[in-house]
């Protein structure tokens, strides 16, 4: 293969890496198979990587990429303040319903983190990244929506997270489109709770 800047090249073997561990799962996967996925050479992963870990964390870092790029995007004012958050909250959910093995595969890393020595900081890593991106979001509102939170944002950012979360994992056990669908209209409404118009100072009522 003809020469690739090492960031490409790094990109390249992450989402390869993507690919083999949801197909064949996180303990089953080699440094051998992530290369072959990707048509490069082994000398070329100890190139761009020191170390599987190193790796596991780049793959981490790309996957929540993936959602959270989605969201921000789609994050635009609608004709009324729940259209607009429940919007975003689709953006997210249409990334679960067409990438379900990418998401499972999140669980997967989590648990293998947490129960592989010495890996233990990445499933840390993991939610943290995952708070920092909600927290990305909400910061969005005031600009957007024109309101301001009425609860910490901290606080705000690990409700939305954890929603969020248990939401996803509930549909990959159980499947169920439909039910989801109508667990984020739901979210909707709470978030709504959670914030209050900056010139008026009232709650919007969900519209």
């Amino acid at each position: 293969m003809g020469r690739m800047p090492s960031a490409q090249r790094r990109r390249q073997l992450v989402e390869a890496a993507i690919r083999v561990m949801a197909r064949d799962g996180v303990a089953k996967t080699t440094t051998r198979s992530v290369v072959a996925e990707a048509g490069v050479s082994l000398s070329v992963f100890h190139y761009c990587f020191d170390s599987k870990q190193e790796l596991l964390e780049a793959v981490m870092d790309t996957i929540s990429e993936h959602s959270e790029s989605d969201v921000l995007t789609t994050l635009i004012r609608r004709p009324s303040l729940r259209e607009t958050v429940r919007a975003g909250l689709q953006a997210y959910w249409d990334h679960v319903l067409a990438n379900p093995g990418e998401h499972m595969l999140t669980y997967e890393l989590t648990q293998y983190a947490l129960r592989e020595p010495g890996y233990e900081h990445l499933a840390r890593r993991q939610y943290e990244r995952y708070l920092a991106a909600h927290t990305k979001v909400i910061r969005q509102l005031p600009a957007v929506l024109g309101v301001e939170l009425t609860v910490p944002e901290p606080a705000a950012a690990r409700y939305l997270a954890a929603l969020t979360d248990g939401l996803t994992l509930n549909f990959l056990v159980l499947g169920d489109e439909e039910k989801a669908g109508d667990v984020l209209d739901i979210v909707a409404d709470q978030i709504l709770t959670l914030v209050r118009d900056r010139l008026s100072g009232c709650t919007p009522l969900p519209r």
